[in-house]
């Protein structure tokens, strides 16, 4: 698979024909470093460990199922981000991914900003201790209430998606007499090489103001004429789960197209572009995702060659990754419950949990690993389809992957990469409890989001 494949791939049927999956590997007990947390290892016993945690000790301790967290793993890619682009730009980690208390605080102790899209968000940054000023609020539909909770609080940039949502901050930030930084976000006309669900630069979705048609530089020229609102730079963003470093560099030619046309009309020359996230990572070994420097070095190249070529000064770049760091620093945590054997298709292999706590692979199709973790097996690969225990025929966690024919009632599986937009996206469908969130490090572990409980579902049943 080249690294502009997408593992959200073209929708096939719920049996797939001879030859369409991947032969089984060598050896199912394998762990592909590409996939996994850095500290995931297998012990002596052939049992999944992590942070030098036995998952079975974890499951015991915490329940099933439950997502797992590498802390040490995921203050290591903030680290790298921040290295790769150093200081003279600015990494935003996009909360939506994923986003508690805890996490914020890591963020913040590694030097990383953070990229919030709703005032439950927000209001998490907030009581966490991140300085309002690495703060950038996004959206394509902030309420009143929102955008005042943001002013107030002083965020360092608000990204405006429309032209109302111009008016609107202006209000605000005139009616609290500040003057809000702000970044316009451009829809670039780039047609990302990902799912249509998460492709956001092209002409017809919901984000943003097109380039096309004027609309960008008609905001552009709104804000400038607004005593209440600095505009700091133009933000774009072309999708999500993306390896092909050509979309950027499409994306970058035309932002700095417009910044020159801000130089050339309005005499400005803005001091900042954002180029989002969206950068993809390994949630199968087929997946070929590009490390941080590389990333870093081919952005910058792009930003460079396309403001020298336009005369313009270069501006200060800034990105926002979300699933790049958290999503393959945890893995989700299962018990098996019934496996169910249909002759000459495959094996149904169900599980405590299913799209509640993952609808990626409902939604998009998403693909994923999965591994046997209570134990290591010597057994023959059977051909298996991971699903949950929802009442629907389309809650599959794992579409299609060899598992060992002795997998048994009892047994855990951990699928990796699960980090990102699972337990964002997590739902209480069937009345299911959200599962919690454990921490492992250095030998300890602990919930920084505890796992739900029936007295939660009834408390918000006023009956």
């Amino acid at each position: 698979m080249s690294r502009s494949a997408h593992p959200a791939g073209p929708r096939h049927g719920d049996v797939l024909p001879e030859g369409h999956y991947t032969p089984p590997p060598s050896d199912l007990n394998s762990l592909d470093p590409r996939v996994w947390a850095q500290t995931v290892e297998r012990t002596a016993e052939g049992a999944l460990s992590v942070g030098g945690m036995d998952v079975r000790r974890l499951a015991e301790e915490f329940g099933t199922p439950a997502y797992v967290m590498d802390e040490n793993d995921f203050r290591a890619r903030c680290r790298a981000w921040r290295e790769a682009f150093g200081p003279d730009a600015d990494v935003f980690y996009a909360g939506k991914a994923f986003l508690s208390r805890a996490v914020v605080r890591w963020l913040h102790e590694e030097g990383l900003n953070l990229d919030v899209c709703s005032g439950g968000e927000l209001a998490t940054a907030l009581a966490a201790g991140m300085p309002p000023e690495r703060i950038a609020l996004h959206g394509n539909n902030k309420s009143m209430d929102e955008i005042t909770r943001a002013v107030e609080a002083g965020v360092g940039r608000i990204v405006v998606d429309s032209f109302q949502e111009i008016a609107r901050v202006a209000h605000v930030a005139r009616r609290l007499g500040r003057r809000q930084p702000v970044q316009i976000r451009v829809t670039v006309g780039v047609e990302a090489h990902t799912h249509e669900f998460i492709a956001t630069a092209h002409e017809d979705q919901k984000f943003g103001l097109a380039l096309a048609g004027g609309q960008a530089a008609e905001a552009v020229r709104r804000v400038l004429g607004l005593e209440s609102l600095e505009l700091t730079g133009i933000h774009s963003h072309i999708g999500s789960q993306i390896f092909d470093m050509a979309g950027f560099e499409v994306s970058a030619r035309r932002v700095v197209g417009l910044l020159t046309e801000v130089r050339d009309e309005h005499g400005v020359e803005l001091p900042e572009i954002d180029l989002g996230g969206g950068l993809g990572i390994a949630y199968t070994s087929e997946d070929d995702p590009r490390e941080p420097h590389e990333i870093a070095k081919a952005l910058g190249d792009i930003v460079t060659r396309e403001c020298e070529a336009a005369g313009l000064a270069v501006p200060r770049l800034s990105v926002e990754p979300g699933r790049a760091i958290v999503g393959p620093t945890a893995f989700t945590l299962y018990e098996v419950g019934t496996v169910k054997e249909l002759e000459g298709l495959r094996t149904y292999v169900s599980v405590d949990g299913g799209m509640s706590d993952n609808i990626r692979t409902a939604l998009y199709d998403a693909e994923y690993s999965v591994t046997l973790a209570s134990r290591a097996s010597e057994a023959e690969p059977m051909l298996s389809r991971v699903v949950g225990k929802h009442c629907e025929s389309g809650d599959i966690v794992v579409r299609d992957a060899f598992l060992p024919a002795d997998l048994a009632p009892g047994d855990l599986l951990a699928v990796p990469a699960t980090g990102a937009y699972c337990r964002s996206m997590a739902s209480n469908y069937n009345h299911a409890l959200r599962p919690p969130v454990i921490a492992v490090r250095d030998g300890e572990a602990r919930t920084i989001v505890r796992r739900e409980t029936e007295e939660d579902l009834l408390r918000l049943d006023v009956g």
